[in-house]
């Protein structure tokens, strides 16, 4: 069994509007269910649960009623940060998923993830244990301790960006999250974060540039402009 776990516990400050950015809507639909539609759509995708921002989980079961989300089983509370936001919905699945069953781990902010994206982080997941999207670095990286200036490069062959969906096995990502709090690690931003700072060893999928992770206005502006990219190209 495949589980979706989408991350949609974050407020919003940075785009400094009165809703949080997972429901903006675009199109007249939210972000949030064009991220909820990929894993709708994707035939490896058994059920879906979404840990979500307190106050939002009714306005989100309505929304996707509407969209015909029937893979959404379950919404849990957000935590604090994303460490705490996908422990409370891995716990959620512990009388669920079986130790060898895999949770995909997805922004709900990344609404432009395509199946094969999907597709290959479960399989990788499914050959070493675990799958994270991902990407080489094109980009000149200098390191900086205050954002103003810089004195050391860092070569690109050594970089990989990490985004979204991240799978791993049930078992293997749940045990990690229960032994980071005992180690006192409780404000890491994603599972992989933590997966390293734990000491483990992860295995990469396919990214992509247009994987967009929405944190700003401009962001939604280029996902406007990605979104009718891609319609266009159905038509066609």
């Amino acid at each position: 069994m495949n589980i979706a776990l989408l991350l949609a516990g974050g407020s919003g400050t940075r785009t400094e509007q009165d809703i949080p950015k997972q429901f903006f809507n675009v199109y007249e639909k939210p972000i949030i269910i064009y991220t909820l539609e990929a894993f709708q759509r994707h035939p490896d995708i058994d059920g879906i649960i979404v840990s979500c921002l307190e106050g939002w989980h009714e306005i989100l079961r309505a929304y996707a009623k509407e969209a015909d989300i029937n893979k959404l089983k379950w919404i849990v509370g957000g935590g604090e940060n994303g460490q705490a936001s996908a422990r409370n919905a891995l716990r959620e699945l512990q009388d669920v998923c079986h130790e060898s069953d895999i949770v995909v781990i997805h922004d709900a902010i990344r609404p432009m993830v395509s199946a094969e994206i999907i597709s290959d982080c479960i399989v990788k997941c499914r050959q070493y244990g675990s799958g994270l999207a991902a990407m080489r670095c094109q980009e000149t990286i200098i390191e900086t301790q205050d954002g103003i200036k810089g004195d050391k490069g860092i070569s690109r062959s050594n970089i990989m960006r990490v985004q979204t969906p991240q799978a791993y096995r049930y078992r293997y990502v749940m045990d990690a999250h229960e032994r980071a709090l005992q180690q006192g690690i409780t404000d890491a931003v994603y599972t992989n974060t933590l997966m390293i700072d734990l000491g483990e060893t992860l295995y990469f999928s396919k990214g992509s540039e247009k994987n967009l992770k929405i944190t700003t206005m401009e962001d939604v502006e280029i996902f406007k402009a990605l979104y009718r990219m891609e319609k266009e190209d159905w038509v066609k």
